[in-house]
């Protein structure tokens, strides 16, 4: 059986997806390197700063590897699962207050 064609269909959906759901766990991410690297109350210290500009590449990697779900649905439904485990281990965490 030979695997599923890629088309550029549905792109917007897949875009969207990969734009919105990407930046939620993009932040959700470096809220945990956030927490493990031990930066919370560090101001301006370079843990602080490095998890901020960790977002940018994280994004850019989830935007880009959108585009390999079969639909749009399939790329909303995915992420949001992948967003719902990391947004939990933050509030676990108590990185969240």
């Amino acid at each position: 059986m030979s695997p599923p064609e890629l088309t550029s269909r549905n792109w917007l959906g897949k875009a969207a997806a990969g734009a919105i759901l990407g930046y939620v766990l993009a932040l959700g991410i470096s809220g945990l390197c956030y927490w493990a690297l031990g930066a919370a109350g560090q101001g301006l210290s370079t843990r602080a700063q490095f998890t901020m500009w960790l977002i940018s590449p994280i994004w850019c990697l989830i935007l880009s590897f959108c585009f390999l779900f079969r639909s749009g649905l399939r790329a909303w439904a995915v992420l949001s699962l992948c967003c719902a485990p990391v947004w939990l281990a933050l509030y676990a965490t108590g990185a969240l207050s």
